[in-house]
């Protein structure tokens, strides 16, 4: 569905139609080979469509919004937001700017630049990791998801402390201890030069696409506030993004992100605080989801059909986040950034006790918002909470949402590029292309690639623009065709004494094929089984092992000692050379578990405590 929004009805209808000076005439959209003409009729709008071009009578009559609303009085337009709005997101951007120039006089080397000069306290590394991940598709996409599938969508989110525990006990030290800015260095030293190039490459392709993905998704909010186009607003927003990116490095991109995830709560609070007022008595908002079957969040249904299942969660879900946070470089660069390895596992423990309730937050709202709007059909599902903020009127709240949407995906581009760029150079460039430079070349090298992976973006953003449902959803299931390589990949390098490169390789070829041939890629209907997404990572990573493990005992044979860069191997090298395996109270060596970190299980078996009391309450 396109994500243009309806800027008729967002700005509320005849007071629009009158600053564009169109009286009773039409606003007309092209979309898809249809024109969808807005018409007045009284204080309220009819809806029809006709087949285009052959609708449009006249110009007056027939307007292509992306193309011509720059001309029809767009000062005007964007007056209507508000100076107290327009104030509070300039104010917001110019901070961005001014935090990424201050930065700036830290950054002397590439490995400033991808890993900042490590002075970030932890704390502020962990706003970072949940601010990059709690995109702006989490902002719209979330409350759109539980609006449609009730609170039971949430369940796809309550297996971060699982998620989190394994990556401090496992992936963390191996990454922290290798002392270098790409995590694909260790598959290399695990199996060799062609596994990290291929997993390299894959992270590149798909960062690139989830990051068009929230470039669009913040398209939205430009469009809405400013009345420009969503092309226009797409490339504005990718300047910015790169100008304090290329200015301060990581220092910038952490930094930003602890100003971006202070206005995100901020605006994501004053929303909820605003719409448990519009849904009160709270008892009967719950008893209209019970009566929905929206409020119980604990579906123990078996089908894989269904993709909001507790089991979804806790199975497969769990394996895609484990991916998503310890198999992915864009989360895991700014963990390397931190002073001790101490430091790196408590901005992690942050994100694994923090996550659940800033989704339950997201997913509330959504139902919520179901309540409020008495559950009617939207054509633009991720719209839902700006048409609930547009209709509230309060000053000032427009510009703390629109900026605390801005800083959710400034934050996840900011973070992706300047990750896209480590391993374009530490992966490709220098090994391949520049071995013997200087780090001035290194350094300005990184810079061009940032630019250059914002300038491949800004196609794929535009691609997106004619996506279907909510952009969360999509993201997700676009996204499970690739996680499967990660996990066996870095699984198997953890765990296993006998898979070697060549049979991985071969594995993870299976692995694409092996899935495609079940589920499909595209959906045609009656011919591939109708498995729910988050089973992509099982079905994919099963066949990955399975194969991978074959195939390097066909081809290599047993091998007789463990690697160094297994889990059992590293114990053995700790052993063998004396190392310390703790830095202070954190270990070190993987494998080992810290208090701190022993309460993530029980803190799932809270969570799952609270939700069952939760289902409860109508």
């Amino acid at each position: 569905m396109n994500l243009l929004l309806n800027i008729v009805d967002l700005f509320g209808g005849r007071e629009l139609l009158s600053l564009l000076d169109l009286n009773e005439t039409s606003l007309v959209c092209a979309q898809k080979g249809f024109v969808s003409i807005k018409r007045a009729a009284g204080d309220r709008y009819t809806d029809k469509k006709y087949d285009f071009p052959s609708a449009c009578g006249s110009f007056r009559d027939c307007i292509r919004m992306q193309d011509h609303l720059s001309s029809l009085k767009i000062g005007e337009i964007m007056a209507s937001f508000g100076t107290l709005n327009w104030i509070i997101v300039i104010a917001y951007l110019l901070g961005n700017l001014l935090l990424g120039w201050y930065m700036s006089r830290r950054i002397k080397t590439s490995e400033d630049y991808y890993l900042g000069d490590r002075s970030a306290p932890w704390w502020a590394i962990g706003i970072s990791v949940i601010a990059t991940y709690v995109s702006a598709l989490s902002f719209l996409g979330g409350p759109a998801w539980a609006y449609g599938d009730g609170m039971a969508a949430l369940a796809i989110h309550i297996n971060y402390p699982l998620v989190i525990f394994a990556v401090v006990v496992f992936f963390l030290p191996f990454f922290y201890n290798s002392g270098v800015a790409s995590i694909y260095d260790y598959l290399e030293r695990r199996f060799g030069k062609t596994s990290r190039r291929v997993m390299a490459a894959l992270f590149l392709i798909t960062q690139a696409i989830t990051t068009a993905s929230i470039l669009t998704a913040t398209a939205i909010v430009g469009t809405f506030a400013t009345g420009l186009s969503v092309e226009l607003v797409i490339m504005i927003m990718t300047v910015i993004v790169v100008v304090y990116t290329l200015m301060g490095g990581m220092n910038a991109v952490i930094w930003t992100d602890v100003l971006q995830g202070i206005i995100l709560f901020i605006g994501a609070g004053l929303i909820l605080y605003h719409l448990v007022s519009a849904t009160s008595p709270m008892s009967g908002a719950l008893e209209n989801l019970a009566e929905n079957g929206k409020l119980n969040p604990l579906n123990f249904d078996m089908n894989i059909n269904i993709a909001p299942t507790v089991w979804a969660g806790v199975i497969a879900m769990t394996l895609f986040h484990i991916t998503v946070y310890g198999a992915n470089q864009m989360m895991v660069q700014r963990a390397l950034a931190a002073k001790t390895i101490g430091d790196a596992k408590k901005s992690y423990l942050m994100m694994g006790y923090a996550a659940f309730f800033i989704y339950f937050l997201f997913f509330f709202i959504g139902a919520l918002l179901f309540v409020h709007f008495k559950g009617q059909p939207f054509d633009q599902p991720n719209e839902i909470i700006l048409q609930f903020a547009n209709k509230l009127a309060l000053p000032g709240l427009m510009g703390i949402l629109a900026a605390a949407i801005l800083s959710a995906s400034m934050s996840s581009m900011s973070s992706a590029l300047n990750s896209l760029a480590t391993i374009s150079v530490t992966g490709f460039y220098k090994p391949i292309f520049k071995k013997d430079a200087d780090e001035k070349h290194y350094l300005n090298a990184s810079r061009a690639f940032t630019i250059f992976w914002a300038l491949m973006i800004i196609p794929a953003a535009l691609a997106f623009v004619n996506s279907q449902g909510s952009i969360l959803e999509i993201l997700s299931k676009v996204g499970s065709y690739f996680v499967g390589a990660k996990l066996a990949m870095f699984g198997m390098g953890f765990f296993s004494k006998h898979t070697t490169e060549r049979g991985l390789l071969i594995g993870v070829a299976a692995g694409f094929i092996g899935l495609l041939l079940t589920v499909g890629f595209l959906d045609y209907e009656g011919l591939y089984p109708n498995i729910a997404w988050p089973w992509y990572v099982v079905i994919g990573g099963v066949i990955n092992i399975v194969v991978s493990y074959s195939a390097s005992l066909l081809l290599d044979g047993r091998q007789s000692e463990w690697h160094v860069q297994t889990v059992i191997g590293q114990r053995a090298k700790f052993r063998a050379e004396n190392l310390p395996e703790k830095d202070g109270k954190w270990y070190r060596v993987p494998g080992k578990i810290e208090p701190a970190t022993w309460g993530l299980p029980l803190f799932f078996g809270g969570i799952m405590l609270f939700l069952y009391w939760f289902s409860t309450l109508a």
